[in-house]
């Protein structure tokens, strides 16, 4: 297939540069393995899980044949006042792989969703046990969760506010940011220590303002994955944990990066040892080949809203989307986690993953405009000076110029994120990293 057989007159990419895109499409027509094939007949190593998602690898043959046997089955039903035997399943293997008690699974399509339907829970939670007084939401500069209206107020990343703000929710507030450039520019398989307490602004200054009483929750992402992969200071998230638990404040970890065994672990709450309240999730749930998301409650959240006081047949929790626990979707989940165990993938992620740190701080340290490195779980971030009065387009030069040279790489902002499937080999992972270097240095 070549450029002129395809009619891109009509398609509004999102997130990108639709104009610059016309001049140089980048179109893939198949995908086997860690490899896409371009509209142009080019091989393209996929190192970043096509955006968190495929981490299983393409074209998976279990994962291809429960669509179709499930296609063949049962297409489509209602998820409103009725439901269908796979996703109580995918419900019931989700929950299982949750930690402590969080054993309700509602679904949706997206991390978007999934990120609106945990505040929405915890808002009714609230109302529900006669503190409806809390409506207050707290984020993180520079956090992801999505792009409705609810995750954006949350987030934190200006560029995907500045044009919505008159409509974003008004009684949210956002901790600092937190990385360290001078102290943790660098870092390699460990967690940063800081010299000071990052969380004593949300406990002297922020919460001080709101009055504690007022929050319903902070949601934040264990790693900050859209930003460019960067890690929480030594204690961050149990200190959350126990300042959330002090003032009755619902936590959420929006996981929809870091769930299904991006850190070696089933979820990061996991590697952290950290149980939030709700737990948010999508991407490689489905190895990214079907939509879907979700929310995993704890089982007081469910209970307080069961328990409420209305009658039986009255819906308890006035939400939910027409996909919502798609029967195809779930049997694909279904599939996905099924392959997830029987090969071991996520203690083949733990495997992979220094080697890809390894690599990248041996070739990238040292680079001209290289200002830090941070590496943990599979999934590592290059940081770059940014070009003087042009932002991100010196990152944006380098995801271009390693596409024409066969490897798929990810721009932030200023930085360049590698985050390959569970199933790499070590010398793919020295063709990202080596063709990713030899790029810096062309754009030096």
């Amino acid at each position: 297939m070549t450029q002129h057989a395809i009619n891109m007159d009509h398609q509004w990419l999102p997130f990108t540069g639709n104009r610059q895109f016309r001049q140089d499409p980048r179109v893939v027509v198949a995908a086997e393995g860690l490899n896409f094939t371009t509209h142009d007949g080019q091989q393209i190593l996929d190192g970043i899980s096509s955006l968190w998602c495929v981490t299983a690898g393409h074209n998976r043959k279990p994962i291809n044949e429960a669509i179709k046997k499930q296609l063949d089955t049962l297409d489509y039903a209602t998820a409103f006042q009725v439901s269908n035997d796979k996703a109580f399943q995918a419900a019931t293997m989700i929950a299982d792989l949750a930690p402590g008690d969080l054993n309700k699974v509602l679904f949706c399509s997206s991390g978007s969703e999934a990120a609106d339907t945990a505040l929405k829970v915890a808002l009714a939670y609230h109302r529900a046990r006669g503190e409806g007084h809390r409506n207050i939401f707290i984020g993180r500069e520079k956090g992801y969760h999505g792009v409705n209206f609810g995750g954006m107020s949350v987030g934190g990343l200006p560029a995907n506010r500045k044009v919505y703000g008159a409509q974003l929710l008004p009684r949210v507030d956002h901790m600092r940011f937190i990385h360290d450039p001078v102290d943790n520019a660098y870092i390699h398989n460990q967690e940063p220590v800081w010299k000071e307490d990052p969380l004593l602004e949300l406990e002297n200054r922020i919460l001080a303002l709101h009055d504690p009483s007022n929050v319903a929750a902070i949601m934040v992402e264990p790693v900050a994955g859209s930003a460019g992969w960067y890690l929480p200071p030594q204690g961050y998230l149990k200190r959350l944990r126990e300042i959330c638990d002090m003032h009755g404040i619902l936590l959420i970890f929006d996981e929809v990066i870091t769930g299904f065994g991006r850190m070696g672990t089933n979820f990061a709450a996991d590697y952290y040892g950290v149980v939030p309240d709700m737990l948010n999730f999508a991407k490689g749930v489905t190895n990214g080949v079907i939509p879907l998301g979700g929310v995993i409650c704890r089982d007081f959240l469910y209970e307080g809203l069961m328990n409420a006081g209305a009658p039986e047949h009255v819906v308890e929790f006035f939400h939910g989307y027409t996909y919502s626990g798609h029967p195809v979707a779930c049997a694909t989940a279904v599939a996905t986690l099924n392959l997830f165990k029987e090969e071991d993938l996520f203690a083949r992620s733990a495997a992979m993953a220094p080697l890809l740190g390894d690599a990248m701080h041996a070739a990238l340290k040292g680079l001209p405009n290289v200002i830090g490195i941070r590496t943990l779980g599979l999934a590592g971030a290059v940081e770059l000076a940014p070009m003087a009065g042009a932002p991100g387009k010196r990152a944006f030069n380098i995801f271009l110029d390693c596409y024409h040279h066969g490897v798929l790489v990810r721009a932030a902002g200023d930085n360049l994120v590698l985050c390959p499937a569970f199933t790499v080999e070590k010398a793919q992972i020295e063709q990202m990293v080596g063709t990713l270097a030899d790029s810096i240095r062309r754009h030096a």
